[in-house]
């Protein structure tokens, strides 16, 4: 049997140490009894003016609120749209706040430089937009020496950067460095010569990107093209540069300039070869294209142009050579020969036209690298033998260039030919003077049409001109070439033709075309010898000038472009009139209807009055026909008939004034053209015939001053001359007479009193020297007071008063003005009877019924016969 179980009651009770607790999921447990609480309680801090927004307070921002600071640190930033926005957004800001540039403008600078080796490439293109439209412009005023440092410095490491896009970039930049500082490209030559021909030794790598290749080669032409103007400017400033050399403490910029140019052509040797090597690889790939496109056509003529360029600066060393001492300059290496070999591949590749299946836009881009091509050349074309170089290619493309059969006859390729002729008209004259008899004649009519056929209005006729110029004028050893010529001079004459046609039709439209042509005529005159042939030629000119300068048709005058030329080219107009070995009439009818237009200044009349005396005494002008000339401009010379008025011209002359400088320089001339007596006949012969023309009162006086410059003497004329004379001088001075006020009692220095006797005081000379021409003038005014007869008429352009009382006092007037003169006084002592006379016919007149006169009329009479009769 087993044991009975213990009952639950029984058990033993035992103490517990760990109470079990039963916890429900989700609930947090309480912490231990035995946990240090760390928390802490306090009350927020507040601190004043602690804001994003209020640090930024008083600063320049963009637009999107952010500083120059904080949009630099963000052009480094490793996302590339964030370095675009932020270059944006400086532009933004430098355009908006442009101190803010010129406060922090060097370290502006030293941060975008670092976006020229950028990866992205849109950040280099807002890079160089932003240097081209901001940056540069705001730094013309300062001194861009630190700056261009800091630039530089990058843009050879962008030069030489592994990327290719990055590498060709750097080029762009540097040329816009170059375009705004033409003088970093002199301190940095070198270097950037040798990264250009890196660049084209691995030409076929970079022909993957176009627009940057063609980019860089625009840049290697601006910099070939500065040290071409540089060479330039030393011929023109040599003379001063060896003045100065005797100074101890001067040094030759000039020479400075000459070592940079001759460390460039150093580069040469290597440069041009690469040139050459690349375009003759293009030139073959673009004729088995169906078109050349349009990058490709503009990397190749850059590559020519570069050519171009080295070639000319070459020539230009060449030439120094032998001008210039040895120390200054020295022999490029290889010389002339060598340059010819280095371009040998060029001549190869003439006539670029090969082309399958070509359209006119292609044919058009084959003529303009030819032309380029043939450019190049010319240059040289003095060292090449035919031998080497066959040259019948060549000038049979110049010739029909010239003719324009290469290109069609339309109006953009005419346009065409002409932009890209330019280069080659200079070297005409040269490549005629050295080409053989029948290429030079061929070469010579195809000119001549052309020059025929271009534009009056283009500026590619100055280019003509110039040419002209040198195979018309032996000034040169290859214009005495072009001398010996035997069909030469046909061709000058119908060169010389052309010019007054041209000059007429241009006129003042194209004053710089007008310009050259006068100067063109002026040296052909100055250079003719007398009675050559050309000097004949010359002469002939004269009928086809006179439109030039005006014309009359049916008595209406049509003034020429002369008159609206600027004062430069007139004066090269009026000198070419010395030039002539005889100056017709018609020439001289014609300038004295333009020297008559008001629109001419006087000062301009003068000259052409100086230059025909000079003419006159050199022999080139008659006597007589000089006289009338001078007669003429003083008899018809318009003058403004106010004297109280606003006469002035542009400030400097009034019209009377004007005419009173002209008068006293025609009156001058005249006392020295020889005998007076003689030049008095012919000029008393225009005289009377100008009296029928009723001159006014200013073509009288100025009239009256030539004669009594001229001394007259009463053996000269004759008896019907002193009539016909006294009648004309006893009109001028009573018209003369109306200026005097009609008071009795009148100040003689009022306005109109000295007017009276500026006019008067020539007639009175002349009846002073002059007892006979005085007495008929006196017996006039006797005759006219006599109240049967009303014999003085106005025999000028104004309309004297014929009233009896103005009469009176007119003649009273005049004989006191006459009696107040010392000298003059006692040439009245002849003519007493005849003054008597004046004064008994005045008495006569106040007891006359055959007029009418109030009591005040009756008073002045009496006024004035007591005054006369004191006196005489």
């Amino acid at each position: 049997m087993g044991k009975a179980k213990p009952s639950v009651s029984k058990k033993l009770k035992r103490g517990l140490d760990f109470k079990k607790i039963k916890r429900k999921v989700g609930r947090r447990l309480p912490p231990p009894k035995n946990s240090t609480d760390t928390s802490i309680k306090s009350k927020a801090i507040i601190l004043p003016e602690q804001s994003v927004a209020t640090e930024k307070a008083g600063l320049p921002v963009n637009n999107k609120g952010l500083t120059l600071r904080e949009l630099l640190q963000q052009t480094s930033h490793h996302n590339a749209k964030i370095r675009r926005a932020a270059l944006a957004g400086i532009r933004d800001l430098v355009s908006k706040h442009p101190s803010e540039f010129k406060l922090h403008k060097l370290a502006l600078i030293e941060k975008l430089r670092e976006r020229i080796c950028d990866n992205d490439k849109v950040v280099r293109e807002t890079l160089y937009q932003i240097l081209k439209t901001v940056i540069f412009p705001s730094l013309k005023e300062d001194v861009p020496g630190p700056i261009i440092s800091l630039l530089m410095a990058y843009v050879f490491n962008a030069m030489t950067h592994i990327a290719v896009d990055i590498r060709l970039m750097a080029f762009k930049f540097f040329e816009l460095i170059v375009l705004n500082y033409p003088s970093s490209f002199t301190i940095y030559t070198d270097q950037v010569l040798d990264n250009y021909t890196d660049i084209l030794r691995n030409y076929q790598i970079y022909l993957q990107d176009k627009s940057n290749l063609r980019n860089a080669l625009g840049g290697l032409v601006h910099c070939l093209s500065l040290l071409v103007s540089k060479s330039g400017e030393d011929d023109l400033n040599e003379p001063n540069i060896n003045d100065k050399r005797c100074l101890y403490s001067y040094t030759s910029e000039a020479s400075c300039d000459d070592a940079v140019i001759s460390s460039a052509f150093k580069r040469f040797q290597d440069l041009v070869p690469a040139l050459v090597s690349c375009f003759q690889e293009s030139s073959s790939l673009i004729r088995s294209m169906s078109a050349i496109d349009t990058q490709s056509f503009d990397c190749l003529l850059c590559t020519l142009r570069c050519i171009n360029l080295a070639v000319s600066l070459f020539v230009d060393k060449m030439n120094k050579f032998d001008a210039r001492p040895v120390h200054l300059t020295s022999l490029p290496e290889g010389g002339p020969d060598g340059m010819l070999i280095l371009l040998k591949k060029l001549w190869e590749t003439f006539p670029i036209g090969q082309m399958h299946h070509s359209t006119a836009k292609d044919d058009e881009r084959c003529f303009v690298l030819n032309i380029k091509i043939i450019e190049t050349f010319l240059h040289l074309f003095p060292w090449i033998n035919n031998s080497s170089f066959p040259v019948e290619k060549f000038l049979g493309f110049i010739k029909s260039s010239l003719l324009g059969e290469v290109v069609s006859s339309s109006s953009s390729n005419k346009a065409l030919l002409e932009k890209h002729l330019c280069s080659i008209l200079p070297f005409i004259p040269g490549l005629i003077s050295r080409a053989t008899c029948g290429w030079s004649t061929s070469l010579l009519k195809a000119f001549t049409v052309a020059f025929k056929d271009c534009r009056i209005d283009s500026q590619f006729s100055l280019l003509y001109l110039g040419a002209i110029k040198e195979m018309m004028l032996p000034t040169t050893s290859r214009s005495m070439l072009l001398t010996n010529h035997p069909e030469m001079f046909g061709f000058q004459i119908d060169w010389l033709h052309e010019l007054p046609r041209i000059l007429c039709c241009v006129g003042d439209k194209h004053a710089n075309i007008s310009k050259a042509i006068l100067k063109l005529l002026l040296s052909i005159g100055q250079s003719c010898i007398l009675n050559s042939p050309l000097a004949l030629e010359y002469d002939h000119l004269q009928l086809l000038l006179t439109g030039f300068y005006s014309r009359s048709i049916d008595d209406d005058i049509i003034l020429g472009p002369f008159i609206k030329l600027p004062v430069d080219c007139q004066e090269l107009a009026i000198w070419c009139l010395y030039y002539f070995s005889s100056i017709s009439i018609d020439l001289l009818e014609s300038l004295a209807l333009c020297c008559l237009n008001p629109a001419l200044d006087v000062l301009i009349v003068v000259r052409i009055v100086e230059v025909l005396y000079s003419a006159y005494r050199a022999g080139h002008v008659y006597i007589s026909h000089m006289i009338g000339f001078l007669f003429t401009l003083i008899a018809r010379y318009k003058v403004h008939p106010d004297w109280f008025g606003t006469e002035l011209k542009d400030g400097n002359f009034s019209s009377r004034e004007a005419f009173k400088f002209l008068t006293g320089y025609v009156s001058s001339c005249l006392s020295l053209m020889g005998d007076n007596s003689l030049v008095l006949k012919l000029l008393y012969k225009n005289l009377f015939n100008e009296i029928l023309q009723k001159p006014s009162l200013d073509n009288t006086h100025g009239m009256l001053q030539m004669i009594i410059t001229l001394d007259i003497r009463p053996s000269i004329l004759s008896g019907d001359s002193v009539v016909t004379l006294s009648k004309w001088l006893a009109g001028y001075i009573t018209d003369a007479a109306s200026y005097i006020p009609q008071e009795v009692e009148v100040d003689v220095q009022c306005d109109r009193f000295r007017i009276f006797k500026y006019y008067s005081r020539p007639c009175i000379i002349l009846l002073y020297r002059n007892d006979k021409l005085l007495f008929n003038v006196l017996e006039l005014f006797a005759s006219a007071l006599r109240d049967d007869n009303f014999s003085v008429q106005s025999l000028s352009g104004f309309n004297f008063p014929q009233e009896l009382s103005t009469k009176i006092h007119a003649v009273s007037s005049i004989l006191i003005l006459m009696h107040n003169e010392e000298k003059f006084r006692r040439s009245l002592s002849p003519s007493k009877d005849v003054i008597k006379k004046i004064v008994q016919n005045i008495s006569n007149l106040q007891v006359t019924t055959k007029f009418s006169m109030t009591h005040e009329e009756k008073h002045k009479l009496q006024i004035i016969y007591d005054r006369l009769n004191t006196k005489f």
